[in-house]
């Protein structure tokens, strides 16, 4: 009787396991079709979202399909074909990997990958997948047409890398040229151009490199300290801490970096703080800021230049014509381009009444491509300058410099006048004496008259008849004689000089 009620109890414990193992079997079969089922749709959300144009959003749906079933090689090709679809191509490698591992003869995606293999220069390795292509159909023209490139493509890799070696950089420049639209991807390649776009100065090129490779290559600190350094060679300052912050934003301690942002955020506030000075007028102040900048960057001729231009350009505001022409002079035995130089050592001249020499500096500004409007109109003050210096003149008349304040004028005006005053004169010639006392009134006039005063300065006689009408016609208050009388040697003359 023991034994029966333990054979049933054996029994049913199988009965009980073969119904557990069948339900969990029926489970899995269950959650096996609603995975493919959630899988397909979102396969099929990607595709419509893919013909829509919304790359990012089928992306999120394809990532989910190739979770939701990992052996399916076509959820890999598709996540591919939207990576290289939005520019991610380093991230559809692997899929296409993955996509030609599950499924060899997916001829499509070795095509795929072998024009990836391509534009990373790596071409042997592209050339296995054409030829692996049309070994299964010979007549695959996309594979025969991209295996029958490849040779002058290895041969322009094999020669760039020879041409570099040998330090030839016009050769490796021109051997890439033809090429790097196909090899796009070959981050070495781009460094060796890189390097030798710097040697040969032509900086943006070199940059416009360099900046690929921050993205071809992971957390690429050298590559940006690299840019940096081009973009402080050019003299950019705000430029250079862009790219160097880059760099420390991977590497707060970078050994060359670091150094760098240092010295140049030093510089570019010295600088920046010399402008601001200049702006408000504050010469002095803003000598002392571009001292400063020369013992900063003691070593580069770009910065050098840069301040003592700028403090060429003070010392004409401040009318100290000795140092600015020193200083401008300096400039431009080094730079003879510069043109902001050539302007305001121009504007010297003009001060110190050197008027053909200042014709020769806008002259020659305004020939440099590029030149500000400043140029043009310089050169056209300047020869009026020149034309009015040979003619009546009331800064030389007075003996006074371009400088002068209107109290200085003042002073001058009756000194002069004392001695040319006509009832004052000892001399034989009254008519000189007249004409030198009209003269001098004149010039009293125009040189007291702010708005006046301007006019000449900029090469204009306010009291030129040929240049007015209704200015002035023989003297500076209208009229005959000012003095009453005909002008004669007779008449008697009372003057104030108030």
């Amino acid at each position: 009787m023991e034994l029966n009620v333990r054979g049933v109890v054996a029994s049913c414990r199988h009965t009980l396991c073969t119904f557990v193992w069948m339900a969990l079997l029926f489970h899995n079969v269950a959650d096996a079709k609603a995975s493919a089922e959630e899988v397909q749709k979102h396969l099929d959300m990607g595709k419509k979202l893919l013909s829509a144009g919304n790359l990012n959003d089928a992306l999120t749906h394809y990532h989910a399909a190739v979770e939701g079933d990992p052996s399916n090689y076509m959820t890999f090709f598709k996540r591919a074909t939207v990576y290289l679809a939005i520019g991610r191509s380093k991230a559809a490698l692997p899929d296409l990997d993955k996509t030609l591992e599950l499924r060899p003869d997916f001829h499509a995606a070795r095509l795929q990958r072998a024009g990836l293999l391509v534009k990373k220069a790596q071409i042997d390795a592209a050339a296995s997948d054409y030829e692996y292509v049309l070994s299964k159909e010979s007549g695959n023209n996309d594979a025969r047409q991209a295996l029958d490139g490849l040779p002058a493509l290895r041969n322009a890799v094999r020669d760039a890398h020879y041409l570099q070696e040998q330090r030839d950089c016009n050769g490796v420049v021109a051997v890439l040229e033809p090429v790097m639209d196909k090899l796009p991807w070959d981050a070495y390649l781009r460094e060796i151009r890189a390097d030798c776009y710097m040697q040969m100065g032509m900086y943006h090129q070199a940059i416009s490199d360099l900046r690929v490779t921050t993205k071809l290559v992971s957390d690429n600190t050298a590559g940006y300290f690299r840019i940096s350094q081009v973009f402080y060679n050019m003299g950019d300052l705000e430029e250079t801490l862009r790219e160097v912050r880059e760099c420390l934003k991977l590497d707060p301690d970078h050994k060359e970096c670091y150094p760098l942002y240092k010295k140049v955020k030093k510089l570019h506030k010295q600088f920046t703080k010399a402008e601001e000075l200049i702006s408000q007028g504050q010469y002095q102040e803003s000598l002392d800021k571009l001292d400063a900048t020369m013992k900063t960057e003691p070593g580069m001729e770009i910065y050098e230049l840069r301040a003592l231009g700028r403090k060429c350009h003070s010392y004409y505001k401040m009318h100290n014509i000795k140092e600015a022409l020193r200083i401008c002079t300096q400039v431009l035995q080094r730079e003879p381009d510069n043109v902001n130089a050539l302007c305001d050592r121009a504007e010297v001249y003009i001060l110190d009444e050197k008027f053909q020499e200042a014709v020769n500096d806008f002259q020659a500004a305004s020939k440099i491509d590029g030149h500000p409007q400043q140029a043009d109109e310089g050169f056209q003050r300047a020869q009026k300058l020149l034309k009015q210096s040979q003619k009546r003149d009331y800064y030389k008349i007075l003996g006074l410099k371009r400088t002068c304040t209107k109290s200085e004028v003042i002073k001058a005006y009756r000194r002069k006048a004392m001695k040319w005053h006509p009832d004052h004169y000892k001399g034989k010639d009254k008519k000189m004496a007249e004409k030198m006392f009209i003269d001098l009134a004149a010039a009293k006039e125009v040189l007291t008259n702010k708005e006046k005063r301007a006019r000449f300065d900029q090469g204009e006689d306010p009291l030129d008849p040929e240049q007015q009408q209704g200015g002035f016609h023989g003297n500076p208050f209208g009229g005959g004689f000012p003095f009453g009388g005909d002008g004669g040697g007779n008449q008697h003359f009372k003057f104030h000089f108030g």
